[in-house]
């Protein structure tokens, strides 16, 4: 099996749906590239991050469509074509640009199908690239996962991974709902294998990425490689671990998280997003609610302080949940129970 960058993965996916339904069209800032020098062609590059990279020659200017710089009219354009009978993958440079089209998103893309009694569908996936780690600041740097996942209605992905990237992508595209889709730009170069053919990742179905006995860790995006590095340098010591990734937050797989706390009796959440009403509180009351017995421990989240990102290395390295803390995070529920 091929091994790819989780970037190459997601352009690939992309490519694969446009290629089978000529109803899926790409839309966003500079995703078929800007006009490169006196030619006045177009370059084609495929954004920032590169996701969208060779679209614009294979499909042509009609479905690669590059946007002006306002992300309400580059997600109210997508949720009315998906109205329409497109299939619409919208991107927004930054996740944290949400705020600019929230109004689309939390008011009217999430709302169609119940509004109009299931008459109506909007199927449209909105890309955003999330996540601190790269020194890009405070307003280019917020997990909004948590922020997402609030609102009925939409559907929201969180891939680790190459394989899971492709697969969920091509998943959401596929889907008749509004599927926010958030890519950890850290995690734009981490390589795994991933098939040629096309696949899909369902939704709704967590990955258990180690198995183990004495603890659960359960991780989003980028904290999924570092909760690896932790369990994989505790288990020279004798601990192993569950390590639940969740793929996507809405919907999300308690009964999986559930049930490995029922075997371990312990829970560590590892979550980037800000800790108040965070995913990791949201998992942590579910928990206790629905397995409060078998809890032998106290449940830990290792997540940021409650502060915007700094744009300072040093400052960002802190502020970041690493592998150091969530390793003493699982020495702590280990050594209380």
């Amino acid at each position: 099996m091929p091994q790819m960058t989780m970037r190459d993965a997601l352009n690939q996916a992309l490519h694969q749906e446009m290629e089978r339904d000529e109803r899926v069209i790409v839309l966003g800032e500079d995703v078929s590239g800007g006009a490169g020098g006196t030619s006045g062609e177009r370059e084609a590059s495929g954004g920032i991050f590169g996701v969208t990279k060779g679209l614009l020659p294979r499909f042509g200017a009609g479905r690669v469509i590059d946007t002006p710089i306002s992300e309400s009219a580059i997600v109210g354009a997508a949720g009315g074509a998906a109205l329409a009978g497109l299939r619409p993958v919208a991107e927004l440079m930054f996740a944290d640009f949400v705020g600019v089209c929230m109004d689309q998103i939390y008011n009217q893309i999430a709302k169609f199908r119940y509004m109009f009694g299931g008459k109506s569908r909007c199927p449209v996936v909105i890309r955003m690239a999330m996540g601190a780690g790269m020194n890009m600041g405070p307003q280019h740097s917020q997990s909004i996962y948590a922020l997402m996942t609030a609102v009925p209605g939409l559907k929201v992905v969180v891939p680790s991974n190459a394989y899971d990237a492709k697969g969920l992508l091509i998943e959401a595209i596929r889907d008749d709902d509004p599927v926010v889709f958030l890519e950890h730009k850290a995690l734009y170069p981490r390589k795994g294998e991933v098939p040629e053919k096309p696949y899909t990742v369902p939704f709704g179905e967590a990955a258990l990425v180690r198995e183990g006995e004495h603890v659960t860790v359960v991780a989003i995006a980028r904290m999924v490689p570092f909760a690896e590095r932790a369990i994989d340098a505790l288990a020279k010591e004798g601990i192993t671990c569950d390590l639940i990734d969740p793929r996507t937050t809405s919907p999300l797989d308690f009964d999986t998280i559930v049930e490995s706390v029922e075997g371990t009796g312990r829970l560590v959440v590892v979550d980037e997003s800000p800790p108040r009403c965070s995913l990791a509180a949201d998992i942590a009351a579910t928990v206790a609610e629905r397995a409060f017995g078998r809890l032998k421990a106290p449940i830990a989240q290792v997540t940021p302080p409650h502060t915007p990102v700094p744009f300072a290395p040093a400052l960002e390295r802190a502020y970041v949940p690493g592998p150091p803390r969530i390793e003493a995070a699982i020495r702590h529920v280990l050594k209380v129970s």
